[in-house]
């Protein structure tokens, strides 16, 4: 804490609340800490919610049950105020959804790669015209 200028207070008063200001220090922090842990907990809950909206059909559904059940775990840890259950079902979400993610990624990539050596090698060899091309549209430059 700082004091700066004449002040109108007596300097028993400053001494006062620069001890009160010290002994409820940690307090402080631990409150701030507390906050941070709930903001990020709520951040992976909602990130969470969009990617199961926007990926769940493509997940098997042992793996959404999975995120689901976790998922609701913290919701019910972020209606309390125990912190450690809150870091507990945090930290239980973020492996699951990281697991769903990585089913999706593997899952994505192996078809894709599945789908390009089907296509992609036969359709280049019968076709020698093939132009590479960029498309420019001209109604964005002006």
């Amino acid at each position: 804490m700082t004091i700066t200028g004449g002040s109108a207070l007596p300097r028993e008063d400053i001494d006062r609340m620069m001890r009160e200001a010290q002994e409820h220090a940690d307090e402080d922090r631990q409150r701030r800490e507390d906050a941070e842990t709930r903001n990020i907990a709520e951040a992976l809950q909602w990130q969470t919610e969009k990617f199961l909206a926007e990926n769940g059909d493509k997940l098997p559904q042992s793996a959404k049950d999975e995120v689901g059940e976790a998922l609701s775990d913290l919701r019910g840890a972020l209606g309390g105020s125990d912190v450690e259950r809150i870091k507990s079902a945090h930290e239980a979400l973020s492996q699951a959804a990281q697991k769903a993610g990585t089913l999706i990624h593997s899952g994505a990539g192996a078809s894709a790669g599945a789908d390009q050596g089907a296509t992609g090698a036969g359709s280049t060899a019968g076709n020698e015209d093939v132009v590479d091309a960029e498309v420019v549209d001209e109604d964005d430059k002006k």
